[in-house]
């Protein structure tokens, strides 16, 4: 399955450029306020405040595209922000028998998931994925495809205690 918001960029940069102008808007009316008309007192503080309020609540919520594949044997995570500079984009790829479990945590407007997977060194490494920006469709179906491979996983575990104890017997 294949799952990816990217085609949501445009409308993620628009709405990114738009509070870029609405913070230097702000501050231009905040200024021009201060020092030229005076009439609004200390209210002409929120006129750049607000603005650059909705900036930090916008990249609060996390890395923008979100891009997921478990065609094949392996599973793809790529989570990227739509300013480059800004975040180091995550991109993970690993065989699906190495998914152990998955969570998804929703507090106020962000979302994670964590993924824990197997690891040779450490016994299980846990990843972190930014997925506020999914519609609730996407989200239920990536819970669909996780809990699936999950459920193979384990079907093959069963499969191979079972024939564990018959060579042993």
């Amino acid at each position: 399955m294949r799952l990816s918001n990217r085609n949501k960029a445009s409308v993620y940069n628009f709405v990114n450029t738009l509070l870029i102008m609405g913070v230097l808007v702000g501050i231009a009316a905040f200024l021009l306020e201060e020092y030229r008309f005076n009439v609004l007192g200390l209210e002409g503080y929120l006129l750049p405040i607000i603005p650059v309020g909705l900036l930090i609540a916008f990249y609060l919520r996390g890395r923008q595209i979100f891009e997921y594949d478990s065609d094949g044997e392996a599973l793809n995570f790529k989570n990227r922000n739509i300013v480059p500079f800004l975040d180091k984009p995550l991109s993970d790829e690993f065989p699906k028998y190495k998914l152990l479990s998955y969570e998804i945590i929703d507090i106020f407007f962000i979302k994670r998931l964590y993924i824990t997977i197997s690891s040779k060194v450490s016994g299980s490494t846990m990843l972190k994925y930014e997925i506020s920006y999914l519609t609730k469709k996407e989200i239920t179906d990536l819970k669909f495809s996780l809990s699936r491979v999950i459920k193979a996983n384990n079907e093959k575990k069963e499969l191979k205690i079972k024939d564990d104890r018959r060579t042993l017997s």
